[in-house]
């Protein structure tokens, strides 16, 4: 069967963030005007204007394997989803998750009205960030059960049959044939981690992951029933609204992370929404680069490391629920997994290479 056409045509790699370049530079001078405006000093402004850029840095490190997998999705559907996930999607990247996700936890937790959370997060930066950080743990368990589910399905795939790391992949693909054994896997972890928790946290932790769980696996069956027009199941997912739903859990899932560790380097939330806005429109950048050039296709190791970097941030989100893990390790993590697939397929190309050289001699 023949691919869904990408979005356009060959462009140099910098053509694909013109539009991040034009975005990075409106929010670094609205945080260096919102800077102005809460300090009235230079230094107050220099300041805020930093923290908007390591922000930005903060989430294109921490969601460049959300690029990828967003990629590997996209390339299988049809240009007209692929062109309303990187519009209206990004809208709902951008602004649901990094603005009114953080608002509609405050409201959940506080029991307060939206406009109150906005007024909160405005008047009292320091309760809101309190407020935000006790909700970390649900989050965590949430989040980090359902990106395990989105990186144990990519190796339990018994069609799989390109792998990295051999010995273990290949292994996997085989299990594949025992059903549910990826669900069997993540009921145990959430076992064994509920176990290292006391009280009220161990609940919690249990019903926030059964929670990320299901909607793992609601969002894989009403996928198939929206693209039910498609001839099978498989077919169904690379389809239109199903596949759109389930990048934007996915981005929603990846945004967890970003989104309470920038608590970390300001409790103000508008600064918060400008610098991982920044980010996000990088990695929307990136996710139209990888489509239309091909590049998964090309380096055939990439996706691998992305699905693994993944899996590494899922189980760091359920170890964070125990201790405090620097952000920085968990961007820098799936960073250097991601690079080592990419230098592990450069090498395959080139020895592939060299042999059609020695059979063309």
């Amino acid at each position: 069967m023949s691919q869904p056409a990408t979005l356009g045509t060959d462009k140099s790699s910098l053509t694909y963030f013109r539009w991040a370049f034009i975005v990075t530079a409106i929010g670094l001078i609205l945080g260096a005007v919102l800077g102005w405006q809460i300090s009235g000093t230079l230094d107050g402004m220099a300041t805020v204007f930093f923290i908007c850029a390591v922000l930005a840095v903060l989430e294109i490190s921490l969601s460049f394997d959300n690029a990828i997998v967003n990629a590997n999705k996209l390339k299988d559907m049809t240009p007209v989803w692929q062109q309303r996930f990187l519009t209206w999607g990004i809208l709902i990247a951008v602004f649901g998750m990094r603005i009114f996700f953080p608002l509609l936890i405050v409201v959940i937790a506080a029991g307060i009205g939206p406009i109150d959370a906005v007024l909160l997060a405005a008047r009292e930066p320091a309760e809101y960030a309190r407020i935000m950080n006790d909700a970390h743990l649900p989050i965590a368990a949430f989040g980090g059960t359902f990106l395990m589910m989105v990186g144990l399905t990519y190796f339990f795939d018994h069609e799989k049959d390109i792998h990295w790391i051999e010995w273990l992949e290949s292994h996997m693909a085989r299990s594949a044939s025992i059903k549910g054994i990826e669900i069997a896997l993540v009921l145990l972890l959430i076992l064994l981690f509920s176990n290292l928790l006391e009280g009220e946290e161990a609940t919690t932790f249990v019903y926030s992951a059964i929670y990320g769980l299901l909607t793992f696996l609601a969002v894989e069956v009403i996928g198939g029933l929206l693209d039910a027009s498609q001839k099978t199941l498989a077919e169904a997912a690379k389809g239109g609204l199903g596949a759109f739903i389930y990048l934007e859990v996915l981005d929603a899932s990846f945004s967890f992370d970003g989104v309470i560790g920038a608590f970390a380097l300001t409790q103000n939330l508008f600064i918060i929404a400008i610098g991982l806005g920044i980010g996000a429109m990088y990695v929307r950048s990136m996710t139209i680069m990888l489509v239309e050039k091909g590049t998964l296709a090309e380096y055939r190791y990439l996706e691998h490391g992305a699905f693994y970097a993944i899996l590494i941030l899922s189980v760091i989100m359920y170890c964070q629920t125990l201790v405090h893990i620097p952000e920085v390790i968990t961007g820098l993590g799936g960073a250097a997994l991601i690079g080592v697939s990419l230098w592990s397929s450069i090498r395959f190309n080139r020895l592939e290479l060299a042999q059609e050289s020695r059979h063309a001699d």
